[in-house]
Protein backbone atom coordinates (compact mmCIF):
# COMPACT_ATOMS: atom_id res chain seq x y z
CA UNK A 1 0.00 0.00 0.00
CA UNK A 2 1.23 3.42 -0.97
CA UNK A 3 1.33 5.99 2.36
CA UNK A 4 -1.07 8.15 3.39
CA UNK A 5 -0.37 11.71 3.01
CA UNK A 6 -0.17 13.71 5.98
CA UNK A 7 -3.28 16.13 6.77
CA UNK A 8 -4.35 19.21 9.13
CA UNK A 9 -7.79 20.26 9.46
CA UNK A 10 -8.79 23.80 9.78
CA UNK A 11 -11.60 24.16 11.78
CA UNK A 12 -13.09 27.20 14.11
CA UNK A 13 -15.27 27.69 17.13
CA UNK A 14 -17.83 28.86 14.90
CA UNK A 15 -18.70 29.91 11.46
CA UNK A 16 -17.79 33.75 10.85
CA UNK A 17 -14.23 33.54 12.34
CA UNK A 18 -12.19 33.14 9.16
CA UNK A 19 -11.36 29.69 8.48
CA UNK A 20 -11.93 29.53 4.60
CA UNK A 21 -9.19 32.59 4.47
CA UNK A 22 -7.04 31.01 6.73
CA UNK A 23 -7.33 27.52 5.30
CA UNK A 24 -7.21 28.86 1.46
CA UNK A 25 -4.02 31.17 2.14
CA UNK A 26 -2.72 28.16 3.82
CA UNK A 27 -3.01 26.02 0.83
CA UNK A 28 -1.25 28.63 -1.29
CA UNK A 29 1.77 29.80 1.24
CA UNK A 30 2.61 25.67 1.87
CA UNK A 31 2.45 25.50 -2.07
CA UNK A 32 4.19 28.74 -2.96
CA UNK A 33 6.73 26.62 -0.16
CA UNK A 34 7.05 24.21 -2.72
CA UNK A 35 4.99 21.50 -1.50
CA UNK A 36 2.47 19.61 -3.18
CA UNK A 37 -1.16 19.95 -1.58
CA UNK A 38 -4.19 18.37 -1.54
CA UNK A 39 -7.10 20.73 -0.82
CA UNK A 40 -10.44 19.23 1.00
CA UNK A 41 -13.83 21.16 1.79
CA UNK A 42 -15.91 18.58 4.98
CA UNK A 43 -19.57 19.41 3.87
CA UNK A 44 -21.66 19.64 0.51
CA UNK A 45 -20.06 22.95 -0.33
CA UNK A 46 -19.45 24.05 -3.87
CA UNK A 47 -17.98 27.29 -3.84
CA UNK A 48 -14.99 27.17 -1.57
CA UNK A 49 -13.93 24.16 -3.22
CA UNK A 50 -13.05 26.74 -6.21
CA UNK A 51 -10.74 28.90 -3.85
CA UNK A 52 -8.90 25.97 -2.80
CA UNK A 53 -8.27 24.87 -6.56
CA UNK A 54 -6.42 27.87 -7.79
CA UNK A 55 -4.36 28.07 -4.12
CA UNK A 56 -3.42 24.91 -4.41
CA UNK A 57 -3.51 24.12 -8.25
CA UNK A 58 -5.27 20.81 -7.90
CA UNK A 59 -9.12 20.28 -8.12
CA UNK A 60 -11.04 20.89 -4.74
CA UNK A 61 -12.58 17.89 -3.33
CA UNK A 62 -14.87 17.47 -0.72
CA UNK A 63 -15.48 15.03 2.32
CA UNK A 64 -19.25 14.58 3.90
CA UNK A 65 -19.95 11.14 4.99
CA UNK A 66 -23.76 12.09 5.36
CA UNK A 67 -23.61 11.92 1.40
CA UNK A 68 -21.06 9.09 0.88
CA UNK A 69 -21.03 7.38 4.01
CA UNK A 70 -18.36 7.18 6.50
CA UNK A 71 -16.89 3.90 5.04
CA UNK A 72 -15.74 6.22 2.12
CA UNK A 73 -14.25 9.30 3.64
CA UNK A 74 -10.46 7.58 4.30
CA UNK A 75 -10.42 5.89 0.32
CA UNK A 76 -12.13 9.25 -1.01
CA UNK A 77 -9.16 11.30 1.04
CA UNK A 78 -6.71 8.76 -0.07
CA UNK A 79 -7.60 8.93 -3.69
CA UNK A 80 -7.62 13.03 -3.51
CA UNK A 81 -4.50 13.14 -2.00
CA UNK A 82 -2.82 10.99 -3.91
CA UNK A 83 1.36 12.26 -4.77
CA UNK A 84 0.41 15.40 -2.47
CA UNK A 85 2.39 16.11 0.57
CA UNK A 86 0.34 17.32 2.30
CA UNK A 87 -3.43 17.49 2.54
CA UNK A 88 -4.94 20.83 4.25
CA UNK A 89 -8.53 20.41 4.93
CA UNK A 90 -11.27 23.23 5.43
CA UNK A 91 -14.01 22.03 8.36
CA UNK A 92 -17.39 23.08 8.29
CA UNK A 93 -19.23 25.36 10.92
CA UNK A 94 -17.98 25.04 14.54
CA UNK A 95 -15.76 21.92 15.16
CA UNK A 96 -18.48 20.12 16.42
CA UNK A 97 -21.46 21.30 14.42
CA UNK A 98 -23.36 18.57 12.53
CA UNK A 99 -26.71 16.33 11.92
CA UNK A 100 -27.31 15.25 15.68
CA UNK A 101 -28.78 11.55 16.04
CA UNK A 102 -31.91 10.71 17.76
CA UNK A 103 -30.66 7.82 19.00
CA UNK A 104 -27.27 9.27 19.69
CA UNK A 105 -27.33 12.71 20.62
CA UNK A 106 -23.77 13.33 21.76
CA UNK A 107 -22.71 12.40 17.84
CA UNK A 108 -22.64 15.41 15.37
CA UNK A 109 -22.40 13.36 12.91
CA UNK A 110 -20.79 15.11 9.54
CA UNK A 111 -19.33 17.62 11.53
CA UNK A 112 -15.35 18.60 10.97
CA UNK A 113 -14.66 16.69 14.17
CA UNK A 114 -16.23 13.83 12.89
CA UNK A 115 -14.11 13.53 9.49
CA UNK A 116 -11.18 14.65 11.73
CA UNK A 117 -11.87 11.71 13.88
CA UNK A 118 -12.35 9.22 10.52
CA UNK A 119 -8.93 10.39 9.62
CA UNK A 120 -7.37 10.55 12.58
CA UNK A 121 -5.70 14.14 11.39
CA UNK A 122 -4.93 17.14 13.82
CA UNK A 123 -6.88 19.89 14.45
CA UNK A 124 -5.77 23.75 14.24
CA UNK A 125 -8.50 26.02 15.49
CA UNK A 126 -9.27 29.16 13.60
CA UNK A 127 -10.01 31.64 16.34
CA UNK A 128 -11.43 35.34 15.82
CA UNK A 129 -9.29 37.57 18.57
CA UNK A 130 -11.27 40.34 18.33
CA UNK A 131 -12.69 41.29 21.73
CA UNK A 132 -11.20 38.42 23.60
CA UNK A 133 -8.18 38.42 25.45
CA UNK A 134 -7.69 35.79 28.63
CA UNK A 135 -10.72 34.31 28.13
CA UNK A 136 -9.42 32.23 24.75
CA UNK A 137 -8.07 30.15 27.39
CA UNK A 138 -11.01 29.08 28.63
CA UNK A 139 -12.75 28.46 24.88
CA UNK A 140 -9.63 26.35 24.08
CA UNK A 141 -9.54 24.58 26.98
CA UNK A 142 -13.46 23.81 26.20
CA UNK A 143 -12.66 22.85 23.10
CA UNK A 144 -10.02 20.52 23.32
CA UNK A 145 -11.17 18.87 26.19
CA UNK A 146 -14.72 18.20 25.01
CA UNK A 147 -14.05 15.23 22.80
CA UNK A 148 -11.51 12.84 23.43
CA UNK A 149 -10.85 11.67 19.92
CA UNK A 150 -10.79 15.06 18.31
CA UNK A 151 -7.06 15.99 18.93
CA UNK A 152 -7.12 20.02 18.60
CA UNK A 153 -3.34 20.22 18.25
CA UNK A 154 -2.97 24.10 17.79
CA UNK A 155 -4.60 27.67 17.29
CA UNK A 156 -4.37 30.12 15.04
CA UNK A 157 -4.90 33.46 16.15
CA UNK A 158 -6.94 35.50 13.80
CA UNK A 159 -7.40 39.37 13.30
CA UNK A 160 -5.46 40.30 15.98
CA UNK A 161 -5.44 43.92 17.03
CA UNK A 162 -2.36 45.15 18.16
CA UNK A 163 1.57 43.65 19.41
CA UNK A 164 0.35 44.21 22.74
CA UNK A 165 -2.87 42.13 22.24
CA UNK A 166 -0.88 38.88 20.91
CA UNK A 167 1.10 39.18 23.49
CA UNK A 168 -1.46 38.73 26.01
CA UNK A 169 -3.64 35.83 23.56
CA UNK A 170 -0.28 33.97 23.52
CA UNK A 171 0.11 33.90 27.27
CA UNK A 172 -3.31 33.00 27.62
CA UNK A 173 -2.90 30.09 24.82
CA UNK A 174 0.13 28.72 26.59
CA UNK A 175 -1.59 28.71 30.17
CA UNK A 176 -4.35 26.41 28.25
CA UNK A 177 -1.91 24.17 26.64
CA UNK A 178 -2.36 24.92 22.99
CA UNK A 179 0.72 25.76 20.80
CA UNK A 180 0.17 28.90 18.80
CA UNK A 181 0.76 28.73 15.27
CA UNK A 182 0.61 31.67 14.09
CA UNK A 183 -1.25 35.26 14.88
CA UNK A 184 -2.55 37.22 11.64
CA UNK A 185 -3.87 40.92 12.30
CA UNK A 186 -7.04 42.88 11.41
CA UNK A 187 -6.84 42.99 7.27
CA UNK A 188 -9.86 44.59 4.99
CA UNK A 189 -8.10 43.75 2.02
CA UNK A 190 -9.18 40.06 2.14
CA UNK A 191 -12.59 40.67 1.11
CA UNK A 192 -14.42 37.98 -1.01
CA UNK A 193 -18.20 39.10 -2.68
CA UNK A 194 -20.96 37.41 -1.26
CA UNK A 195 -24.17 36.36 -2.46
CA UNK A 196 -27.37 34.84 -1.47
CA UNK A 197 -25.36 31.36 -1.73
CA UNK A 198 -22.73 31.97 -0.35
CA UNK A 199 -19.49 33.57 -1.58
CA UNK A 200 -19.41 34.73 -5.51
CA UNK A 201 -17.73 31.49 -6.86
CA UNK A 202 -14.20 31.75 -8.22
CA UNK A 203 -14.86 30.62 -11.66
CA UNK A 204 -17.06 34.01 -12.13
CA UNK A 205 -14.90 35.86 -9.57
CA UNK A 206 -12.07 35.52 -12.50
CA UNK A 207 -9.38 37.93 -11.52
CA UNK A 208 -10.40 39.11 -8.18
CA UNK A 209 -10.80 35.84 -6.76
CA UNK A 210 -7.20 34.86 -7.56
CA UNK A 211 -5.70 38.27 -6.71
CA UNK A 212 -8.04 37.74 -3.04
CA UNK A 213 -6.55 34.03 -3.25
CA UNK A 214 -3.03 35.31 -3.45
CA UNK A 215 -3.11 38.41 -0.69
CA UNK A 216 -5.07 35.50 1.42
CA UNK A 217 -1.51 33.38 0.62
CA UNK A 218 0.67 36.07 1.41
CA UNK A 219 -1.07 37.00 4.95
CA UNK A 220 -0.51 32.87 5.72
CA UNK A 221 2.66 33.20 4.52
CA UNK A 222 4.19 35.85 6.43
CA UNK A 223 2.36 35.23 9.88
CA UNK A 224 2.03 30.97 9.90
CA UNK A 225 4.42 28.96 11.08
CA UNK A 226 4.36 26.66 7.64
CA UNK A 227 7.17 24.76 8.70
CA UNK A 228 5.50 24.15 12.29
CA UNK A 229 2.06 23.48 10.95
CA UNK A 230 4.17 21.07 7.99
CA UNK A 231 5.20 19.10 11.22
CA UNK A 232 2.19 18.71 12.84
CA UNK A 233 0.21 16.82 10.17
CA UNK A 234 -0.30 13.37 10.18
CA UNK A 235 -3.15 10.94 9.48
CA UNK A 236 -3.84 7.47 10.47
CA UNK A 237 -6.24 6.37 7.43
CA UNK A 238 -5.30 2.41 6.40
CA UNK A 239 -8.04 2.33 3.56
CA UNK A 240 -7.29 1.63 -0.09
CA UNK A 241 -7.56 4.84 -2.13
CA UNK A 242 -10.95 5.05 -4.00
CA UNK A 243 -10.59 4.28 -7.80
CA UNK A 244 -13.29 5.50 -9.99
CA UNK A 245 -11.79 3.01 -12.83
CA UNK A 246 -13.58 0.07 -10.47
CA UNK A 247 -17.01 1.00 -12.87
CA UNK A 248 -17.04 -1.09 -14.94
CA UNK A 249 -17.07 0.42 -18.86
CA UNK A 250 -20.40 0.18 -20.17
CA UNK A 251 -18.99 -1.60 -23.25
CA UNK A 252 -19.42 1.47 -25.83
CA UNK A 253 -18.57 4.78 -26.08
CA UNK A 254 -20.87 8.01 -26.35
CA UNK A 255 -19.65 12.27 -25.85
CA UNK A 256 -21.12 13.47 -22.97
CA UNK A 257 -20.95 17.39 -22.62
CA UNK A 258 -20.56 18.62 -19.25
CA UNK A 259 -21.92 22.05 -18.92
CA UNK A 260 -19.64 24.69 -16.84
CA UNK A 261 -18.36 28.08 -16.92
CA UNK A 262 -19.85 31.10 -14.56
CA UNK A 263 -23.88 29.68 -14.74
CA UNK A 264 -22.65 26.32 -13.93
CA UNK A 265 -19.56 25.60 -11.31
CA UNK A 266 -21.52 23.22 -8.59
CA UNK A 267 -19.73 19.63 -8.81
CA UNK A 268 -17.58 17.45 -7.77
CA UNK A 269 -14.65 16.26 -9.49
CA UNK A 270 -15.51 12.60 -8.89
CA UNK A 271 -18.37 13.00 -11.14
CA UNK A 272 -16.17 13.33 -14.38
CA UNK A 273 -13.97 10.74 -13.08
CA UNK A 274 -17.08 8.53 -12.74
CA UNK A 275 -18.03 9.58 -16.09
CA UNK A 276 -15.09 8.68 -17.84
CA UNK A 277 -14.47 5.31 -16.22
CA UNK A 278 -18.07 4.41 -17.26
CA UNK A 279 -16.39 4.42 -21.00
CA UNK A 280 -17.55 8.36 -21.71
CA UNK A 281 -15.58 11.17 -23.09
CA UNK A 282 -16.26 14.03 -21.17
CA UNK A 283 -16.25 17.68 -22.88
CA UNK A 284 -16.59 20.78 -21.13
CA UNK A 285 -18.67 23.90 -22.21
CA UNK A 286 -19.99 26.64 -21.21
CA UNK A 287 -24.04 27.33 -22.09
CA UNK A 288 -23.05 30.79 -22.11
CA UNK A 289 -21.54 30.85 -25.17
CA UNK A 290 -21.01 27.71 -26.57
CA UNK A 291 -23.11 25.24 -28.43
CA UNK A 292 -22.76 21.73 -27.84
CA UNK A 293 -19.58 19.80 -28.28
CA UNK A 294 -19.48 17.41 -32.00
CA UNK A 295 -21.31 13.95 -31.69
CA UNK A 296 -22.82 14.77 -28.14
CA UNK A 297 -24.82 11.93 -27.36
CA UNK A 298 -25.72 13.00 -23.57
CA UNK A 299 -25.68 16.42 -21.26
CA UNK A 300 -24.95 16.84 -17.57
CA UNK A 301 -26.20 20.12 -16.30
CA UNK A 302 -24.77 20.75 -12.60
CA UNK A 303 -25.31 23.49 -9.98
CA UNK A 304 -24.68 26.86 -10.10
CA UNK A 305 -26.15 30.42 -10.43
CA UNK A 306 -28.18 30.34 -13.80
CA UNK A 307 -30.01 32.90 -12.72
CA UNK A 308 -27.29 35.36 -12.16
CA UNK A 309 -26.84 34.99 -16.08
CA UNK A 310 -30.03 34.64 -17.34
CA UNK A 311 -30.22 37.25 -20.24
CA UNK A 312 -26.62 35.60 -21.39
CA UNK A 313 -27.98 31.97 -21.33
CA UNK A 314 -30.70 32.53 -23.26
CA UNK A 315 -29.52 34.34 -25.81
CA UNK A 316 -27.51 31.09 -26.81
CA UNK A 317 -30.38 29.53 -28.71
CA UNK A 318 -28.03 27.77 -30.46
CA UNK A 319 -27.30 25.62 -27.35
CA UNK A 320 -30.28 25.71 -26.13
CA UNK A 321 -32.23 24.31 -29.51
CA UNK A 322 -29.74 21.43 -28.86
CA UNK A 323 -30.37 20.48 -25.96
CA UNK A 324 -34.06 20.58 -26.67
CA UNK A 325 -33.36 18.57 -29.93
CA UNK A 326 -31.14 15.89 -28.06
CA UNK A 327 -33.45 15.53 -25.84
CA UNK A 328 -36.40 15.19 -27.91
CA UNK A 329 -34.45 12.49 -29.71
CA UNK A 330 -33.75 10.34 -26.81
CA UNK A 331 -30.80 11.19 -25.32
CA UNK A 332 -29.68 11.63 -21.40
CA UNK A 333 -29.88 14.27 -20.06
CA UNK A 334 -29.47 14.48 -16.70
CA UNK A 335 -29.42 18.03 -14.83
CA UNK A 336 -29.30 19.01 -10.93
CA UNK A 337 -30.78 22.18 -9.33
CA UNK A 338 -29.56 24.30 -11.58
CA UNK A 339 -30.06 22.37 -14.52
CA UNK A 340 -33.28 21.77 -13.51
CA UNK A 341 -34.11 25.52 -13.80
CA UNK A 342 -32.19 25.59 -17.72
CA UNK A 343 -34.38 22.84 -18.98
CA UNK A 344 -38.18 24.74 -18.29
CA UNK A 345 -39.50 26.73 -20.72
CA UNK A 346 -38.52 30.44 -18.69
CA UNK A 347 -36.66 31.50 -15.88
CA UNK A 348 -37.94 34.79 -14.86
CA UNK A 349 -39.45 35.29 -17.96
CA UNK A 350 -36.40 34.47 -19.66
CA UNK A 351 -36.63 31.45 -22.27
CA UNK A 352 -34.69 28.40 -21.54
CA UNK A 353 -34.24 25.40 -23.59
CA UNK A 354 -38.25 24.11 -23.06
CA UNK A 355 -37.45 20.69 -22.62
CA UNK A 356 -39.64 20.46 -19.33
CA UNK A 357 -43.06 22.63 -19.71
CA UNK A 358 -42.88 24.98 -16.84
CA UNK A 359 -41.46 27.73 -15.34
CA UNK A 360 -38.47 28.78 -12.79
CA UNK A 361 -38.40 32.08 -10.92
CA UNK A 362 -36.23 33.73 -8.06
CA UNK A 363 -37.22 33.64 -4.89
CA UNK A 364 -36.38 34.94 -1.57
CA UNK A 365 -36.81 31.84 0.42
CA UNK A 366 -33.43 29.80 0.65
CA UNK A 367 -34.06 26.39 0.73
CA UNK A 368 -31.31 24.08 2.40
CA UNK A 369 -30.46 20.84 3.93
CA UNK A 370 -29.94 17.34 3.34
CA UNK A 371 -32.50 15.04 1.84
CA UNK A 372 -33.01 11.75 2.34
CA UNK A 373 -34.71 10.64 -0.99
CA UNK A 374 -36.72 7.48 -2.87
CA UNK A 375 -36.94 7.12 -6.42
CA UNK A 376 -40.27 6.63 -7.84
CA UNK A 377 -39.73 6.55 -11.46
CA UNK A 378 -37.72 4.01 -13.45
CA UNK A 379 -34.89 7.13 -15.55
CA UNK A 380 -31.59 7.06 -17.14
CA UNK A 381 -30.31 7.08 -13.47
CA UNK A 382 -31.77 5.43 -11.24
CA UNK A 383 -34.10 2.28 -10.92
CA UNK A 384 -37.67 2.38 -8.94
CA UNK A 385 -37.11 1.87 -5.14
CA UNK A 386 -33.29 3.08 -4.58
CA UNK A 387 -32.75 5.10 -2.08
CA UNK A 388 -29.75 7.89 -1.27
CA UNK A 389 -28.78 10.70 0.46
CA UNK A 390 -28.79 14.24 -1.29
CA UNK A 391 -28.22 17.64 -0.24
CA UNK A 392 -30.69 20.84 -1.47
CA UNK A 393 -29.21 24.34 -1.95
CA UNK A 394 -31.30 27.12 -3.94
CA UNK A 395 -33.39 30.10 -4.12
CA UNK A 396 -34.81 29.24 -6.88
CA UNK A 397 -38.57 27.43 -7.61
CA UNK A 398 -39.93 25.57 -10.45
CA UNK A 399 -44.07 24.81 -11.14
CA UNK A 400 -44.52 22.40 -14.20
CA UNK A 401 -47.27 23.10 -16.41
CA UNK A 402 -47.48 19.07 -17.14
CA UNK A 403 -47.69 16.18 -15.35
CA UNK A 404 -45.06 14.42 -14.97
CA UNK A 405 -43.29 11.53 -12.78
CA UNK A 406 -40.76 12.87 -10.18
CA UNK A 407 -37.34 12.40 -9.89
CA UNK A 408 -37.92 11.23 -6.60
CA UNK A 409 -39.76 11.94 -3.30
CA UNK A 410 -37.86 13.28 -0.58
CA UNK A 411 -38.04 14.24 3.57
CA UNK A 412 -35.93 16.56 5.53
CA UNK A 413 -35.13 17.22 9.34
CA UNK A 414 -36.71 20.95 8.60
CA UNK A 415 -39.29 19.69 5.49
CA UNK A 416 -42.33 17.55 4.97
CA UNK A 417 -42.12 14.73 2.22
CA UNK A 418 -42.49 16.32 -1.26
CA UNK A 419 -41.98 15.67 -5.01
CA UNK A 420 -38.65 16.62 -6.35
CA UNK A 421 -38.12 17.76 -10.10
CA UNK A 422 -39.44 15.56 -12.91
CA UNK A 423 -38.72 12.50 -15.21
CA UNK A 424 -39.32 12.55 -19.46
CA UNK A 425 -38.04 10.07 -21.38
CA UNK A 426 -34.63 10.27 -21.01
CA UNK A 427 -34.51 13.34 -19.07
CA UNK A 428 -34.01 13.32 -15.46
CA UNK A 429 -33.93 16.66 -13.77
CA UNK A 430 -34.52 17.47 -9.93
CA UNK A 431 -33.22 20.18 -7.23
CA UNK A 432 -31.36 17.47 -5.32
CA UNK A 433 -27.35 17.31 -5.43
CA UNK A 434 -25.85 13.45 -4.77
CA UNK A 435 -22.57 12.44 -4.66
CA UNK A 436 -21.21 10.39 -7.49
CA UNK A 437 -19.13 8.33 -5.41
CA UNK A 438 -21.66 6.99 -3.40
CA UNK A 439 -23.98 5.94 -6.64
CA UNK A 440 -21.31 5.19 -9.07
CA UNK A 441 -23.95 2.74 -10.61
CA UNK A 442 -26.17 5.91 -11.47
CA UNK A 443 -23.43 6.90 -13.35
CA UNK A 444 -22.58 3.97 -15.49
CA UNK A 445 -26.55 3.64 -15.98
CA UNK A 446 -26.18 7.09 -17.64
CA UNK A 447 -23.39 6.36 -20.10
CA UNK A 448 -24.78 3.20 -21.22
CA UNK A 449 -28.00 4.71 -21.82
CA UNK A 450 -25.79 7.64 -23.88
CA UNK A 451 -23.90 4.72 -25.89
CA UNK A 452 -27.00 2.38 -26.84
CA UNK A 453 -29.49 5.55 -28.08
CA UNK A 454 -30.24 5.88 -31.38
CA UNK A 455 -29.71 10.05 -31.68
CA UNK A 456 -31.14 11.80 -34.95
CA UNK A 457 -27.82 13.62 -36.37
CA UNK A 458 -27.32 17.09 -34.78
CA UNK A 459 -27.09 17.99 -38.48
CA UNK A 460 -31.08 17.91 -38.61
CA UNK A 461 -31.01 21.16 -37.07
CA UNK A 462 -33.54 23.63 -38.91
CA UNK A 463 -35.13 26.76 -40.02
CA UNK A 464 -38.00 26.01 -38.40
CA UNK A 465 -35.81 24.61 -34.80
CA UNK A 466 -35.57 28.54 -34.51
CA UNK A 467 -32.32 28.49 -35.46
CA UNK A 468 -30.40 30.49 -38.37
CA UNK A 469 -28.29 28.01 -40.22
CA UNK A 470 -25.64 31.04 -40.59
CA UNK A 471 -25.53 30.56 -36.86
CA UNK A 472 -23.90 27.55 -36.97
CA UNK A 473 -20.65 26.62 -38.04
CA UNK A 474 -18.55 23.56 -39.39
CA UNK A 475 -16.24 23.52 -36.76
CA UNK A 476 -18.99 23.27 -34.46
CA UNK A 477 -19.77 19.68 -36.20
CA UNK A 478 -23.04 21.29 -37.09
CA UNK A 479 -23.41 21.43 -40.80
Amino acid sequence: MTRTTPAVVIAAPASGCGKTTVATGLMGALRRAGRAVAPFKIGPDYIDPGYHALAARRPGRNLDPVLTGEHLIGPLYRHGSASADIAVIEGVMGLFDGRIAEESPGTAFGSTAHVATLLGAPVVLVVDARGQSHSIAALLHGFSTFDSTVHVAGVILNRVGSPRHEEVLRQACEHAGIPVFGAIPRSDELSVPSRHLGLVTAVEHGARARAAVEAMTALVGRYVDLVGIAALAGSRVMADPWDAEEVTPVGGSATVALASGRAFSFGYAEHREVLAAAGAEVVEYDPLSDPLPPQTGAVVLPGGFPEEFVAELSANDVARAQIRQLAAAGAPIHAECAGLTYLVDDLDGHPMCGVLSGSATFTDRLTLGYREAVVVADSVLHSIGDRMMGHEFHRTAVSFADSYAPAWIFSGRDIERRRDGAVDGAVHAGYLHTHPAAHPQAISRFVAAAATSKLAPMSRLREEDGIPMSRLREEDGIQ
